[in-house]
């Protein structure tokens, strides 16, 4: 019980900063609130028993990621440029998109339930092949480190490059600056 109010207060969170991210021109208030929102995701993962994910959602979505685009922001405007057509054809495009995903989830299982298909076969084959395949007592390290090497290469892979984009854009900046003093 205490769980689901839990949940429903970081839904509705959530729900307030996505409309404050919407809704706010200066881009450095969008970050911060895109900080914020990466933190309630996190929140609501620990609720849902997902700690693995809540770390990784916390360092990467609300650490790295507000890290990196504040440093873009400090290369370029802090004001988004007024829109010059109306907005109505990306609410349309939202709202289908929106209805498709809800569409998509109608035949979906029940949260929560221990009958489900995935925890039957995937989640059972984990637990027993864990240990003897990848020598790695804890099962939700082994399959981070060893069954999903390679989605965690490709997230670095991700953060690495922004990284080497801004440190591109700090060192063409630096040599304009030098060209300005001589």
């Amino acid at each position: 019980m205490s769980e689901s109010i839990i949940n429903m207060i970081l839904l509705t969170l959530l729900a307030c900063v996505t409309v404050g991210v919407v809704r706010t021109r200066n881009l450095f208030g969008v970050v911060v609130l895109a900080g914020i929102y990466s933190f309630l995701i996190a929140s609501v993962m620990m609720v849902l028993d997902a700690v693995d994910v809540a770390m990784t959602e916390a360092s990467v979505g609300a650490g790295v990621s507000t890290v990196l685009i504040l440093g873009t922001l400090y290369l370029t405007k802090t004001h988004e440029a007024l829109p010059k057509k109306t907005s109505v054809m990306p609410l349309i495009v939202a709202l289908a998109v929106g209805l498709m995903l809800i569409y998509g989830t109608i035949d979906l299982p029940p949260f929560g339930i221990a009958e489900q298909p995935i925890n039957q076969h995937i989640g059972i084959g984990f637990l027993d092949r864990s240990i003897p395949e990848t020598g790695i007592p804890n099962v939700v390290t082994s399959v981070l480190a060893t069954y999903r090497g390679f989605d965690t290469l490709g997230e670095v892979t991700v953060v690495f490059t922004a990284g080497i984009g801004i440190l591109m854009l700090l060192r063409r900046r630096r040599s304009k600056k030098q060209e300005g003093e001589q």
